[in-house]
């Protein structure tokens, strides 16, 4: 089965990539590109943790029908810069709507942890994470649609994609995705800064 990862890497091309840095003030391609690749890691495992019970599946996959078929992917560059036309789904572009549903009350955290990996302002960070929260819903609605994945096979996806990444990359996002809000696993995280997900992220 295809890693998810690879499949939304490979929808960013330098030219996305660099109209993403100037929409969101970052001014810098590989920062810019480093934090993407980590956003889509935390957002693949978020959303792995959400699949992993059969209801939680089922979820999913209910929001894929109803408002991500993939057709958001046609215009990848408008996706990321929130110029898309307005034949498009409105759900399908509501990031913000789909960081709730993805993370809840862990939202935040994330953010801040990106942010401190990255060397990112926190208005930095979540204005990435919801442009690129469409995409990965965008890519699952993609291949649901072309390879008609019911609720276990999105699920299996995600879960391949996960176990792919090295150990202590999954250990990290599993900390914060777990975190009680008590602040020990974001000063463990400041701490470390970029050597949490660095092979991941120079890859």
């Amino acid at each position: 089965m295809a890693d998810l990862l690879d499949l939304l890497q490979g929808q960013l091309s330098n030219d996305a990539i660099h109209a993403l840095s100037e929409h969101t003030g970052i001014n810098d391609d590989q920062k810019t590109a480093n934090a993407t690749n980590a956003i889509m890691a935390f957002l693949t495992n978020a959303l792995a943790k959400n699949t992993a019970s059969p209801q939680g599946a089922n979820a999913l996959l209910s929001a894929l029908d109803r408002d991500h078929d993939g057709s958001v992917l046609d215009d990848v560059i408008g996706l990321v810069t929130g110029n898309m036309g307005a034949r498009y789904n409105s759900n399908a572009l509501n990031g913000i709507g789909i960081l709730g549903h993805i993370f809840g009350a862990k939202q935040n955290f994330a953010i801040e942890a990106i942010g401190r990996m990255t060397g990112l302002h926190k208005n930095q960070t979540a204005m990435l994470m919801v442009r690129l929260a469409p995409l990965v819903l965008g890519m699952l609605g993609k291949k649901k649609k072309e390879e008609n994945l019911r609720a276990p096979d999105l699920s299996d996806l995600l879960g391949n994609s996960v176990a792919k990444r090295e150990p202590a990359e999954r250990s990290v996002i599993s900390k914060i995705l777990d975190r009680d809000g008590d602040g020990s696993v974001m000063d463990e995280i400041g701490s470390m800064g970029m050597k949490v997900l660095g092979n991941y992220l120079f890859r």
